[in-house]
């Protein structure tokens, strides 16, 4: 419905300027809550004036804001952006006091539909494509982005062999670098403030033939010219913090497509792995290991 924005914003991403491209980014990922904003407003989330904006519309091909919002509209219908009578029930109720945490819950609804909907792009394809069939697939992340591919790891390594968590320790990333064989992928999670690692890591990588997967926030204005690909996740829910929960969902989306595109036969290892589990660990209410005995020598 939204694909003549969505394919002029991509085009505009690409673009020498670094406030056409930190706009577009931050509008392609922000696209289900556009309607919400203002010039002025926009402007002060990406920390550019307001005539940037309305010269930013202009070169791609409206009038001014208001005539994008206009535009967006009209593709996306009249219908209500979040449906379901509970949700507009709770929007009534607390509308007259301004419900800082319903606003929150508006943005993550309309972030979390914006997430579903890469998981719709020929960029997303190609890389679950990768994720199940390269020799190797390393993820890291920087600050507190790092859980969030040690997470992302975890459960892929359900799925397959061959993936890891990128090693911080050692100072040289040789996990990914030093390898002889390039057929690997290569997977970083990260949002502002941005580390100069990520950065570097990537320009290392996409040096040594090996593809980047970045996830990142919509402010990123460096990602595209260092990644093979780049999916921006909204982080602002009008909370204190920026949240990175999107990228958690951006992330079980992308295990869901490896275990789509492994069929079948993935279900081998999992019960291998289950078996495994239950013999070292074990779940709340499983039987006890057996321990096995050993003979004493007299």
């Amino acid at each position: 419905m939204t694909d003549p924005l969505r394919t002029r914003l991509s085009e505009a991403s690409q673009s020498a300027s670094k406030a056409d491209r930190t706009l577009a980014g931050y509008m392609l990922a922000q696209i289900a809550t556009l309607p919400f904003e203002t010039a002025a407003s926009l402007a002060e989330k990406v920390a550019v004036s307001e005539p940037t904006v309305g010269r930013f519309c202009r070169t791609l091909g409206y009038r001014s804001f208001k005539d994008l919002k206009a535009h967006l509209r009209q593709d996306m219908g009249d219908q209500p952006w979040l449906i379901g009578d509970r949700l507009r029930d709770l929007q009534a109720r607390n509308r007259a006091g301004e419900d800082q945490l319903v606003r929150g819950l508006e943005l993550e609804m309309a972030a979390l539909v914006s997430v579903y909907e890469l998981a719709h792009t020929d960029e997303w394809a190609a890389v679950v494509k990768r994720l199940a069939t390269a020799k190797a697939v390393f993820a890291t992340g920087f600050q507190t982005e790092r859980g969030m591919a040690q997470i992302f790891v975890n459960q892929l390594q359900y799925l397959r062999d061959g993936v890891e968590l990128l090693d911080l320790a050692g100072g040289n990333f040789a996990q990914v670098l030093a390898r002889d064989e390039t057929d690997a992928a290569l997977v970083i999670f990260e949002a502002r403030r941005y580390s100069r690692l990520a950065r570097d890591l990537a320009v290392a990588a996409k040096a040594a033939g090996i593809p980047v997967t970045l996830i990142t926030d919509p402010y990123c204005d460096w990602g595209r010219d260092v990644a093979t690909e780049m999916f921006v996740v909204p982080t602002e829910f009008n909370l204190f913090w920026e949240s990175t929960a999107q990228m958690a969902s951006l992330a079980n989306l992308l295990v869901g497509g490896v275990f789509m595109e492994l069929g079948p036969e993935v279900e081998d290892r999992m019960n291998r792995i289950s078996v495994l589990y239950g013999q070292f660990t074990g779940h709340v209410g499983s039987a006890p290991i057996r321990k096995t005995e050993t003979k004493k020598r007299s």
